[in-house]
């Protein structure tokens, strides 16, 4: 045994102890198992890989493609791919490959400023409607279930329409539009919740329901709502394009994938890459996002612990 694997080892069983001698211990040491258990899903560290490198792209994009993604060339339009434009150029000249990179900030923002809207939104709304149930139950639920009816890029679409098209606008449609889903797990994990012997003992002790529910009820949803964020943020992304194709989310000559797509269908059968290339970045962080959070939802929810 090497110098450098026995720390590693006092660090293992440290962490793996059948008797915490700290609340801090006992906490890293779950988070050490949720770790362990999320490497034994390859396909959660596909997602993972996937989702980094967007993180990435959008961090290091000034780096990653040092040319501006709005310069245009008309004497370099419509070109394949090749060593100087590695994903050909589109019907302006603008590299494609550029304008791909810098998109990843543009969808990873929407992404960010939805899911930071949406799930402190549901995870209010669906924590009060189960802890304190009667007719704020019956009222939130109500809402909710409107919400629920409409498709959610239709009922995107009509509020975009009625705010006006814009990337803020757009975050505030689809955000309008996401919030419903959380607010049912949290209500759900709320109700199974509030008649536990801890919370009645809470009770007893004189705290109010506000603190309640802020320090003991919401924390034990986070997971739950974190795992749907998660799984969510393909449908944010799919959304965010679909309101961007429509012409309805970022304008040109902003670099969203959506939009890209919608510009480069009247070139679809001769020039396929101008729409083809933001088509497959759409599909691939979908695709990362979805396998995250499945990942994710094993390690986090003890319902699907075996």
């Amino acid at each position: 045994m090497t110098a450098y694997s026995v720390p590693q080892v006092r660090w293992r069983s440290w962490l793996l102890s059948a008797a915490p001698q700290s609340r801090i211990q006992a906490r890293l040491g779950n988070l050490y198992l949720g770790w362990l258990s999320f490497l034994a899903n390859p396909l959660a560290l596909v997602g993972m890989a996937i989702v980094v490198a967007l993180l990435l792209m959008a961090l290091f994009a000034p780096l990653l493609a040092p040319g501006s993604p709005y310069a245009q060339s008309l004497t370099e339009r419509l070109l394949p791919p090749s060593s100087e434009h590695w994903f050909g150029t589109d019907e302006l000249g603008r590299d494609i490959y550029t304008r791909v990179v810098h998109g990843g900030r543009v969808t990873l923002t929407i992404v960010l400023l939805v899911a930071i809207i949406v799930a402190p939104l549901g995870l209010a709304i669906g924590t009060a409607a189960g802890y304190f149930g009667g007719l704020l139950d019956t009222v939130l639920m109500r809402i909710t279930d409107i919400f629920l009816a409409f498709p959610r890029l239709i009922l995107a679409l009509a509020f975009v329409a009625a705010l006006g098209p814009g990337i803020e606008n757009a975050v505030i449609a689809i955000a309008l539009t996401a919030w419903p889903p959380y607010a049912r797990v949290a209500r759900a994990e709320t109700m199974t919740l509030r008649e536990s012997d801890f919370i009645s003992a809470v009770r007893l002790q004189g705290a109010s329901s506000m603190r309640i529910l802020v320090r003991h009820v919401m924390p034990l949803c986070l997971s739950s709502v974190i795992i749907r964020v998660t799984l969510d943020m393909a449908g944010i992304i799919l959304t965010a394009a679909g309101l961007g194709f429509l012409g309805l989310g970022a304008q040109p000559p902003i670099p969203e994938w959506g939009a890209m797509v919608s510009s480069g269908r009247a070139f679809l059968l001769d020039q396929w890459w101008v729409a083809t290339i933001p088509g497959i970045a759409i599909f691939v962080v979908s695709l990362g996002f979805n396998l995250l959070g499945d990942g994710l939802r094993d390690v986090l929810d003890p319902k699907q612990r075996r």
